[in-house]
């Protein structure tokens, strides 16, 4: 009792033949081929809408840095044009 070789596979592969047909064969084999298609791109698209949040909020959390700086930066103005004014 070892394990499947290549005669026990073969067999395996003639018995499906009889079993579903050459064309069946190929029919299931391209529906997996799709699948695993469809899996891998589902996968990436996921990987993809990750980075996309990420991105977002990284520029979510520069814009609030970057308000109070403008605020400041607004009042000097202000404070510089009313001394001017004075």
């Amino acid at each position: 009792m070892g394990s499947i070789g290549a005669p026990e596979l073969i067999v395996i592969a003639l018995i499906a033949l009889l079993l579903f047909g050459a064309g069946r064969i190929a029919d299931i084999g391209k529906g997996l081929g799709q699948g695993i298609k469809n899996f891998k791109q589902g996968l990436k698209e996921a990987g993809d809408d990750d980075e996309d949040e990420a991105k977002d909020a990284k520029a979510a959390k520069t814009e609030k840095a970057e308000k109070p700086a403008a605020k400041a930066a607004a009042k000097k103005e202000a404070k510089e044009e009313a001394a001017e004014e004075a």
